[in-house]
């Protein structure tokens, strides 16, 4: 019964890497001048793969380090919309974008093989930079007539849900769930990477 188990374990998360391979042949980035209300607010983070694999990331990190870490999050989300909105930008923010994925998932994985899980601080730091980066895009790319703040609420509220739905998930799901669900997010976050610079090569 525990090979089995086990087998149909390693067939889902199989499964979920040719999801996701499929996911990276669209259009990784929902990054551009953005439009519309609560709606397009709400799709505009789950409609780029990078978003949304690091939200599942924000919310596996917390489920495996600390529930604390999505308050680091919040901060972070706060920050970088703010900075953005302000103008602030960064070069290649694309690629670094998704290597935010993997920044948060060798977190993950990290805590996983070490004895003792990493400082609050040092964990917390980096899963709010990583939201930073990926709200700064989002404060750019924001758009800045009436329908702002709908936008802002459409875009909070589907991050809080893949988050939160993320960690609690993870809590139900044994340990070794959220180990293989780090290996894939680390593994596409630098697909993704590689992704600008192929086109920058072309």
């Amino acid at each position: 019964m525990t090979h089995f188990s086990s087998l149909r374990s390693w067939s889902l998360l199989g499964a979920a890497a040719a999801l996701g391979f499929v996911l990276i042949g669209q259009p990784a980035q929902a990054h551009g001048f953005a439009h519309g209300g609560l709606s397009s607010g709400f799709l505009h983070p789950i409609t780029g793969v990078d978003h949304l694999l690091l939200l599942i990331g924000v919310g596996a990190a917390a489920s495996y380090v600390s529930a604390q870490l999505l308050l680091w999050a919040l901060a972070g989300a706060v920050l970088g919309a703010v900075g953005g909105a302000l103008g602030a930008s960064l070069p290649f923010a694309e690629a670094l974008a998704a290597l935010a994925v993997t920044a948060v998932a060798l977190l993950i994985l990290r805590s996983h093989q070490s004895a003792g899980l990493p400082r609050l601080g040092v964990a917390g730091g980096l899963v709010a930079g990583a939201v930073a980066l990926h709200a700064l895009l989002h404060g750019v790319e924001a758009p800045s007539d009436h329908s702002a703040l709908a936008w802002w609420l459409g875009a909070f509220g589907a991050s809080v849900l893949v988050s939160g739905g993320s960690f609690l998930l993870m809590r139900r799901l044994p340990l070794v769930w959220t180990f293989r669900l780090a290996m894939l997010l680390a593994l596409l976050g630098g697909v993704l990477a590689l992704g600008p610079i192929g086109l920058l090569a072309r």
